[in-house]
């Protein structure tokens, strides 16, 4: 199994198409409190639409819950611009965590200090731009894990 995790979103769209990829792909998707939204609203329903019954979700309070949930990943991979190394250069394993920060700040620095050695990045080639859409960046890595994986 795959598990795709979500530090603070932001954008209820964004986390309902990712909702929408784990429900697809059978990857179980973490939610880390606080969201920037409720999880009621109806544009996560939209996007999510009926595959959120379907759905592995698990909610946690914050990051120390989720490290300490039992349904957490075996090993963490967070993408980010702030990395080197690219993410098709990995060897995921089933059990994986892709980790993505929020769409307003990213992945705090003191989660970068705690992954440094597992930061992997999606290449651009256009350096001048911020990044991808986040649910576009969980698409693309989600389903080079999935090939390795699978």
């Amino acid at each position: 199994m795959l598990h795709l995790i979500l530090f603070n979103p932001e954008i209820p769209q964004n986390t309902g198409n990712i909702g929408r990829l784990c429900a697809i792909t059978q990857s179980r998707l973490h939610l880390i409190h606080p969201l920037g939204f409720k999880i009621t609203d109806k544009q996560i329903r939209r996007s999510g639409m009926d595959y959120w019954h379907d759905l592995d979700i698990h909610h946690h309070d914050d990051w120390k819950a989720f490290r300490a949930s039992p349904a957490g990943p075996q090993r963490i991979w967070l993408f980010t611009t702030k990395a080197e190394n690219l993410y098709w250069d990995v060897e995921y394993t089933a059990g994986d965590g892709l980790l993505f920060g929020n769409e307003g700040h990213g992945a705090p620095e003191w989660l970068h200090q705690e992954l440094q050695d597992n930061r992997i990045t999606i290449p651009q080639a256009n350096s001048g731009l911020r990044s991808l859409n986040l649910s576009t960046a969980a698409g693309i890595a989600t389903y080079e894990a999935l090939r390795q994986i699978r």
